[in-house]
């Protein structure tokens, strides 16, 4: 039976982290009294006594915990970013240039973030097939629902007196410093950062990440690059959807509450959207994790996850 640790399981990731491994009949899930939960010697046992552990801190903490592992037996999935683009961490998108088998021989496991999941699942293949160049200059949007932001932000969305400011979306990280660009740009292979504009709103959970493109921008057509997402996205997780429409809109929860992605194209040959639909908290983050810890474990991919019906 494999002994599964999650360090920081009272926040929104770890909480679902634990949702979905609760009826698992073949995981123990270690836990701590809660007066013990933040207790350094306890938490390094328990880190240590494990055979898998889920890092859901902030970057410091996460990398304190690391810090205390010393069985070299015991793999790190690390849901912070402060893992992402370091050296000896694989970064834990099994369907990002078929890094399957790298994550399932790997001890040190970086969980992606949300909206550079939906960044990289657009752009790293049209880059690695040659549709589009490295040097591109890219601008992304991503609306994300307000559970992104963790037990406060969840707090102060719902609370009975909150602003009316929120009730509509509100763009953020406007000096173009958000701390997912490091990765989004490491791992697509461009060679600079996107214009990035991260939008949450009034809703739970549910993310909408898009790419806008000129034709000019492609080495090739709309065509060539569904037909690259056709081959790339195959499911069970990452699904290509040929077109997505609810009467010419499309929802950013369309997704919410699941545990797969959909990448999809809008637009025509001049101007081109580039879509992927998926939940935040879902293959944006605990979904995600869990996806990488079958793989450590050589279990099916999809164990233990919520999948829609959409795509494929």
């Amino acid at each position: 039976m494999t002994k599964v640790f999650i360090d920081g399981s009272a926040g929104t990731t770890g909480l679902r982290i634990k949702e979905r491994l609760a009826a698992r009949d073949d995981l123990t899930l270690l836990t701590l009294p809660e007066e013990l939960r933040k207790d350094p010697s306890a938490r390094k046992e328990a880190l240590n006594s494990a055979d898998a552990v889920f890092l859901c801190l902030p970057d410091a903490a996460a990398s304190e915990a690391v810090a205390m592992i010393e069985n070299p037996h015991t793999a790190v999935i690390d849901t912070s970013t402060a893992h992402r683009t370091s050296p000896g961490w694989i970064y834990g998108f099994p369907e990002l240039n078929g890094r399957e088998a790298a994550v399932a021989s790997s001890r040190r496991i970086a969980n992606p973030g949300c909206h550079a999941s939906g960044f990289l699942a657009l752009t790293e293949p049209l880059i690695r097939a040659g549709l589009l160049s490295p040097a591109a200059r890219l601008t992304c949007f991503s609306v994300t629902g307000y559970s992104g932001g963790g037990k406060k932000m969840i707090a102060e969305y719902q609370a009975p007196d909150r602003s009316p400011l929120l009730a509509a979306p509100r763009q953020y990280a406007l000096p173009q410093q958000h701390k997912h660009l490091r990765e989004m740009t490491a791992l697509s292979g461009l060679e600079n950062p996107p214009v990035f504009c991260p939008i949450v709103a009034d809703f739970y959970s549910g993310m909408e990440v898009t790419v806008s493109l000129f034709k000019e921008d492609l080495r090739g057509g709309l065509n060539d690059v569904k037909e690259v997402y056709r081959q790339a996205y195959r499911g069970p997780v990452v699904k290509f959807a040929d077109a997505v429409d609810d009467g010419g809109f499309l929802s950013a929860s369309l997704l919410s509450g699941f545990d797969d992605m959909l990448i999809t194209t809008a637009g025509n040959e001049d101007r081109i959207l580039l879509i992927s639909l998926f939940d935040n908290l879902g293959k944006g983050a605990s979904g995600a994790a869990v996806q990488n810890l079958n793989l450590l474990l050589g279990a099916a991919p999809t164990k233990g996850l919520e999948l829609s019906s959409f795509g494929l």
